[in-house]
C-alpha cells in the first residue's frame, strides 16, 4: 500500500475522529443548557396563551411577525451601505444570514454574483496574502541580521509564527472595538471576531445591527469592512503558509516513492538484463567451439580428447605449440 494511500485513509480516520470528539463536546456542554432554556420558553408561552386566551393560530401569526420584524429593527438593510456589506459578506462567504434577498430578482443575482466574486475574491486573498508572506520574510531577514543570527533566511516556521501573531493582533484589537461599539462582552467580541475571519459565520452576532449604524454610523462601517477584508488577507496568509508546507510534504514524499519504484525497475531490468547476458554466454559456448571465445586451455583439452589414440599413447610426441597451431588450422 503506497504512503500517499496510507496518509489519505489517516486524515479520513483522523477527522472522522475528531468530530466524533467534538459532538461527544458539544453535547455535554450545550445540551443541558438547550433543555432548561426550552423548559422555559414553553412555560412563558403556556401562561402567555391563557392569560390572553391566545389561539393557536393567533400565536403562530404572532412568531411569525415577530421573525420577519427582527431584521427591521437595525434599520435599512439594502439601501447602498447596507446593500455593500452584504455584497462583502457573499464575496468573503461569511453568510451571516442576517438579511437575505426575498425577490427572485435578487435571488438569481446573488447566485450570479457568488459564482464570479467567490473565486475572485480568494484568488485576491490569496495573492495579499503571498505579497504579507514576502513582507514578512523581508522583515524577517532584516531582523536576523541586525540580531547578527548565524542563519539570515525566513523559514517557513518564522512566516508561520509571524502570520499567526499578526493575525492575533488583529482579531484582539477588532474584539476591544466591537466590544465598544456593539456593547458584547470582550469575550462574546472575540468569538465574533474569530467566527467572521474564519469564514464561519454563524450568524448568532453581527456588527453593524444597532442604533441603524449603516445609516448613521459611516465611520464604523468602513472600519468593519477594513477589518473583514484585511483581516480574511492575513489569515489567508496563514492558510496559505499551512497548505503550501503540506503540499512541500506531499511533493516530496511522491519523489521519494518514484525514486523507490525506479530503483526496483532499474535492478529488475539489470537482473534480466544479465540472466539473458548470462544464457547467450552459454548458448554462443555450446553452440560455438572454444576458438569463438579466444580459450587455449579449451582448445589445447579438445585437440588432446581429438588426437588418435596412437598419439597420446606415445609421451614422447608432446602436443607442442606448433603441432595445436597445425592442428587447429
Amino acid at each position: 500500500m503506497k504512503r500517499q494511500n496510507v496518509r489519505t485513509l489517516s486524515l479520513v480516520v483522523c477527522t472522522f475522529t475528531y468530530l466524533l470528539i467534538g459532538a461527544a463536546v458539544f453535547d455535554a456542554l450545550e445540551s443541558d443548557t438547550e433543555r432548561k432554556r426550552w423548559e422555559v420558553l414553553s412555560d412563558m408561552k403556556n401562561s402567555l396563551v391563557r392569560k390572553y386566551n391566545i389561539t393557536p393560530e393567533d400565536y403562530h401569526m404572532i412568531e411569525i411577525v415577530i421573525i420577519e420584524n427582527k431584521p427591521h429593527k437595525a434599520g435599512p438593510q439594502w439601501k447602498f451601505a447596507g446593500a455593500f456589506y452584504f455584497a462583502t459578506v457573499v464575496l468573503a462567504m461569511i453568510g451571516y444570514g442576517h438579511s437575505t434577498p426575498v425577490t427572485v430578482g435578487g435571488k438569481a443575482f446573488c447566485m450570479a454574483y457568488a459564482m464570479v466574486g467567490i473565486p475572485l475574491g480568494l484568488v485576491m486573498f490569496q495573492s495579499i496574502g503571498e505579497r504579507l508572506n514576502k513582507f514578512a520574510s523581508v522583515v524577517i531577514r532584516r531582523a536576523k541580521c541586525y540580531l547578527r543570527c548565524i542563519t539570515t533566511e525566513a523559514t517557513e516556521m518564522n512566516l508561520m509564527f509571524a502570520t499567526g501573531m499578526l493575525s492575533s493582533i488583529i482579531i484582539t484589537t477588532g474584539a476591544a472595538v466591537f466590544s465598544r461599539y456593539e456593547g458584547w462582552s470582550y469575550f462574546d467580541s472575540f468569538y465574533y471576531c474569530f467566527v467572521t475571519l474564519t469564514t464561519i459565520g454563524f450568524g448568532d452576532y453581527v456588527a453593524l445591527q444597532n442604533d441603524q449604524a449603516l445609516t448613521s454610523k459611516p465611520g464604523y462601517v468602513a472600519l468593519s469592512l477594513v477589518f473583514i477584508l484585511f483581516g480574511l488577507a492575513v489569515v489567508a496568509a496563514s492558510i496559505n503558509l499551512l497548505v503550501l508546507r503540506f503540499m512541500t510534504m506531499q511533493a516530496e514524499e511522491n519523489i521519494r516513492d518514484e525514486d523507490k519504484d525506479g530503483s526496483r525497475t532499474m535492478l529488475a531490468i539489470d537482473g534480466h538484463a544479465l540472466a539473458a547476458r548470462q544464457r547467450s554466454h552459454e548458448d554462443q559456448a555450446s553452440v560455438c567451439s572454444c576458438n569463438c571465445l579466444g580459450n587455449k586451455q579449451c582448445e589445447s583439452a579438445l585437440l588432446v580428447e581429438r588426437a588418435p589414440r596412437a598419439l597420446r599413447s606415445q609421451p614422447h610426441l608432446a602436443l607442442t605449440p606448433d603441432l595445436i597451431e597445425r592442428a587447429s588450422v
